[in-house]
Parts: C-alpha cells; sequence; structure tokens
C-alpha cells in the first residue's frame, strides 16, 4: 500500500509509518487533516498534533517493550488526538460524542474490533480528569467516582492504558502529577522509565 500522507511532506517527513495498518491510518484524509491541526496552547506547545504523535512515538521508543505491546500504543498515538479539530467544546460537556476521544473511538472502530484499543483510545485522557477533579476542583468524591468508572472499563488491559497514559503525558509542558497521582491509586512506582 502506497503511503499517501507524502502529498503532506512536514508530516510524511515527522511520521513513518511501521505497519501496513499504520499506513492504512494515515491514509485516511480525515487523519491527515487532524493531524496537521493545532496551534501552541497549555500542555501542546508543540502546537500541532504531528508534533505531540511524533513526541509519544519518542517515547515508545525510549520504553522497553515487546512488539504487540509497541504496534498498540503506536495505533494509540496515531488516533488519540488526531480528531481534536472536529471536537465541539460548547456540546461535549452535555454530549460526549463531540468530544475528541469519542470521535476517535469511532474512527478507529471501523479499521478494528481490538476492545481495548477502542476503550483505551475512548478514555485516554479521563486518569487526568479523575486527578483534575481530585486536585484542580478539589472533589475527591467526584475524582473516585471517575476512577473507579475508568479502573472498570479498562480493568482487562489496565497495563496498556497505563503505559499510554505515561506516553501521553510525558509530552510538550504536561504537568507530570497526574502520573504519579494515578500510580499511587494503582500501588505501581514507576512502572514505566521515560
Amino acid at each position: 500500500m502506497e503511503y499517501q500522507a507524502s502529498k503532506s511532506p512536514g508530516l510524511n517527513a515527522l511520521i513513518t509509518p511501521e505497519t501496513d495498518f499504520e499506513k492504512q491510518i494515515l491514509n485516511d484524509p480525515d487523519v491527515i487533516a487532524g493531524l496537521q491541526w493545532g496551534f501552541p496552547r497549555f500542555g501542546h506547545p508543540e502546537g500541532k498534533v504531528m508534533f505531540h504523535v511524533k513526541e509519544i512515538f519518542d517515547n515508545i521508543d525510549s520504553i522497553n517493550t515487546n512488539p504487540e505491546l509497541r504496534r498498540k500504543l503506536r495505533i494509540l498515538a496515531l488516533v488519540h488526538d488526531t480528531f481534536k479539530y472536529k471536537e465541539n467544546r460548547k456540546l461535549m460537556a452535555k454530549d460526549c460524542t463531540k468530544h475528541h476521544a469519542h470521535i476517535a473511538y469511532e474512527f478507529l472502530s471501523n479499521y478494528t474490533d481490538e476492545q481495548d484499543l477502542l476503550q483505551v483510545v475512548k478514555t485516554h485522557d479521563d486518569a487526568y480528569y479523575a486527578w483534575r477533579a481530585d486536585h484542580a476542583y478539589r472533589d475527591p468524591e467526584t475524582a473516585s467516582i471517575k476512577l473507579t468508572k475508568l479502573m472498570k472499563e479498562n480493568k482487562n488491559h489496565i497495563d496498556l492504558y497505563y503505559a499510554f497514559f505515561v506516553c501521553d503525558t510525558r509530552t510538550g509542558d504536561k504537568n507530570q502529577s497526574p502520573i504519579r497521582w494515578f500510580e499511587e491509586k494503582l500501588n505501581i512506582k514507576d512502572k514505566i522509565k521515560i
């Protein structure tokens, strides 16, 4: 399969697919548009989503992992934030289908039925939201509810969720406290070193 994203020189120079599945995803016009979207902002000083994905790829390269986990982490990296350009911030508080994670879930479900990938992409920001409820909003009850829901939804693949959460959070100028908080809640300590 030819890699069509080569029509976008900046993207092609930055992200090189390793598998046919990655090529297939990267050939999608919505993915190409989404990877090129973005502007410097808090948590994402790199701006465009493609630069964030490259940072996550670099993190994945730096951890000791098996080929199957690497494959899954790279797929998650490619799609998790790619649909931010389609989300509707005004409506997503009342309608979760307008959130970029849900849009990414819908997109990925057209390519795979791997439930671990689908669930992690749909909930990839939820550990951060639970931490934020606890620390920023001083609402430990809501944080506990969010964390319990996250753990239930990802119970069969929490290691994948955790690995991706670390690779995603150790980018840009993101606050690292959510990782420590999540590790404490899972009763693990620095399991992944980046």
